[in-house]
């Protein structure tokens, strides 16, 4: 299996090119982020704006979304010595259908919550986390160093709570609490994620149109995702997929028909090809799935990705490689550095494709 060391991706990201503020805050617009195109058989990388999108694909082509939508998943929260806390929820995992995963970060004024290295962390079998309104949390076992599953308690059913109670997660990078609109794409129908599946964000109502009007498809999957972790670097763990039948039927008749199947973000790639064969041939499914996609691995039902900009060491970047092979994904990131684009989820995006 290619490690991320392995995958060699020199490059180092000044903290000014974080996306500190969606772009309509600064008076832009959603789709008016930049995007840059990188095509593997040619080894270029092209710099457009989000809104060349539609002339950047084909007529044939088709775009699969996640139309999951985001949970005001951060909660604050205090430790029986009055210590205050945010507790950060993710999902709940199938070997645990009575527990969520949760992750304890430290509370910083003025400030997104912190990460708590793990000899730092309060975190521990029986620890009880007093919430909003009467609620709490009980940590009962590790799942990481990070995570641990979480018994909740709360006054209400878990999403009217979260809507009461509950922001947008957000770290360091972003300057302030945004509203959770923020946070949604327009394809945002299934709420489930505890971070927004944020290559989708950049999509406006005219975009969509625009893409219809030259014969592209779009057609949705849901990826919950969970927690992530841009301190610990972690690989994925388990996340809730589903890939209705409609769209399975359409990856397929698109390949059979020559056009390319482009997911727009990692969870797509990984609904997608937790879902196909062997052959390439994608089915009906949903469930748990701990796929991680590797250069080794390789994608199978996936021909191109739009997505974010990951920090160097992410895990994701494997799964970039599987899709763009490293020469490409190495030109892209260095470019990206050069030209100034933005990183992280209010930021740019980057349009890989094999042709």
């Amino acid at each position: 299996m290619t490690t991320l060391t392995e995958l060699g991706l020199d490059v180092t990201v000044p903290p000014e090119l974080s996306a500190r503020a969606p772009a309509e805050a600064l008076g832009g617009a959603r789709d008016g982020v930049r995007m840059m195109v990188g095509r593997r058989d040619r080894g270029s990388a092209e710099h457009h704006r989000f809104t060349d999108l539609p002339e950047v694909l084909r007529a044939g082509d088709l775009l699969v979304v996640n139309n999951s939508a985001t949970l005001p998943a951060a909660l604050s929260g205090r430790l029986p010595d009055g210590t205050p806390v945010a507790l950060h929820l993710s999902s709940a995992q199938p070997d645990r259908r009575d527990a969520h995963l949760v992750e304890v970060r430290r509370v910083v004024p003025g400030q997104a919550a912190a990460y708590y290295p793990p000899a730092e962390s309060p975190a521990g079998p029986g620890l009880r986390v007093a919430l909003p309104a009467g609620g709490a949390a009980e940590l009962v076992a590790p799942f990481t160093a990070r995570l641990w599953y979480a018994q909740l308690a709360l006054p209400a059913p878990l999403l009217p709570y979260l809507e009461l109670h509950g922001k947008a997660i957000r770290y360091g990078y972003v300057d302030r609490d945004w509203p959770i609109a923020a946070y949604q794409t327009v394809f945002a129908t299934a709420p489930g994620s505890s971070e927004m599946p944020s290559a989708g964000r950049p999509f406006s109502a005219e975009v969509v149109a625009r893409l219809a009007g030259h014969g592209v498809l779009v057609a949705p999957v849901t990826l919950h995702t969970g927690v992530a972790s841009p301190e610990a670097h972690e690989a994925p763990y388990a996340e809730w997929f589903q890939v209705p039948a409609a769209t399975a039927r359409l990856v397929g008749h698109v390949r059979a028909g020559g056009g390319r199947v482009i997911a727009v973000g990692t969870t797509v790639v990984r609904a997608l090809e937790s879902a196909a064969a062997p052959d390439g041939t994608v089915q009906e499914a949903d469930g748990w799935t701990e796929l991680v996609i590797t250069p080794a691995r390789g994608v199978r039902a996936v021909d191109g990705l739009l997505t974010g900009w990951h920090e160097p060491r992410a895990s994701h970047l494997l799964m970039l490689a599987a899709v763009a092979g490293r020469p490409l994904l190495t030109a892209c990131y260095r470019a990206a550095v050069r030209h100034r684009y933005l990183w992280h989820e209010f930021g740019d995006v980057n349009l890989l494709l094999p042709d």
